[in-house]
């Protein structure tokens, strides 16, 4: 019924690292990647003060992180109602409502479209200058059917609003707007004038290439890549996204390690809360390569992060009995 825009709400999990109740350790936690003590001090912060609702909101951001919609959808109910004037609460709350809807069955998803709608129109009541938001609600109304409040005239509204805000963003409605209609040519007129808008931003260039995977130009998206590799990077989860999509279309290899290398490799930046998922995909690619053992450990240290990251663990069990006839590297 919905599906969100996955790209965007993966940088947003750079957790702010500023918070003004909950643990400071908790938001450290979650910010350096170690999602399992960053929730149990989460856990053990509420218990001391169970009405903090930044607590409940990370707690949230970080469950949608590991993709435990329900426990997110959770978390982020308890944090909007504690403070139902926070737009963020109820931007994250449309966002896991949203996620939990790709992920159910029709009937149930249909119920959730509307608490995404709710939701994500909030945001922008509360805040109307929270481009963010404002583009969550116009990719909401861009994918909804009409029977669930979408429509592409609505989302055509908020490109406008979004054009006096963020031109970026706007461009980026507007070459989603531009696919949907099959206008490919218009479509990537737009994502390269958010290319230029942000003057080359890694995050625009990434945009560009998944356009061309969409229209099944791969060599171009490879180009892009390429582009969002050396490009600045306002936030270096990008570079992880970018390696995800080399991965899954089985394109250049060695730029996916690169890509996984420098994001792991940056401690400083207040932007590893996927870094679990890193080390799952750094695995992926080592396994492919013939290199079970480095494979190994990168899914052991994803799962030293987030020991309920399924897909490591699946992984692991899969080569593990292929180990003991393998020399040590």
């Amino acid at each position: 019924m919905f599906s969100t825009k996955k790209l965007v709400f993966l940088v947003a999990l750079a957790l702010v690292p500023g918070v003004a109740l909950a643990e400071p350790a908790a938001a450290r936690l979650l910010a350096e990647g170690n999602l399992d003590e960053a929730i149990a001090s989460l856990r053990a912060q509420l218990k001391q003060t169970p009405n903090d609702a930044e607590s409940y909101h990370l707690l949230c951001r970080a469950y949608f992180t590991l993709g435990n919609w329900d426990q997110g959808v959770s978390a982020c109910e308890r944090a909007a109602a504690l403070d139902p004037g926070n737009g963020q609460y109820h931007m994250w709350l449309g966002r896991v409502y949203g996620e939990k809807a790709s992920a159910s069955g029709f009937f149930s998803a249909a119920g959730l479209a509307k608490k995404v709608r709710g939701e994500f129109e909030t945001a922008v009541r509360l805040n109307p200058s929270n481009a963010e938001a404002r583009t969550d609600l116009a990719e909401y109304y861009l994918e909804a059917p009409g029977i669930v409040g979408g429509g592409r005239d609505k989302a055509e509204t908020q490109a406008k609003i979004l054009a006096t805000q963020d031109s970026a963003k706007a461009d980026w409605v507007n070459g989603r707007l531009a696919e949907k209609k099959k206008d490919f040519v218009t479509a990537e007129v737009h994502y390269r004038a958010a290319v230029l808008a942000t003057q080359g931003s890694a995050d625009a260039w990434f945009n560009l290439a998944i356009f061309y995977k969409h229209v099944g130009r791969l060599e171009e998206m490879q180009d892009a890549i390429r582009r969002t590799s050396s490009a600045e990077a306002r936030q270096s989860v990008v570079l992880m996204e970018a390696a995800d999509l080399l991965i899954r279309t089985g394109r250049d290899f060695p730029l996916a390690k690169q890509l996984l290398g420098r994001y792991l490799s940056r401690g400083d930046d207040q932007d590893a809360a996927s870094a679990f998922k890193a080390h799952y995909l750094l695995g992926t690619v080592l396994e492919q390569q013939g290199d079970k053992q480095s494979a190994a450990q990168q899914y052991r240290s994803a799962l030293s992060l987030a020991k309920g990251f399924n897909p490591a663990r699946k992984a692991l069990d899969r080569i593990s009995p292929q180990l003991v006839s393998l020399p040590l590297q």
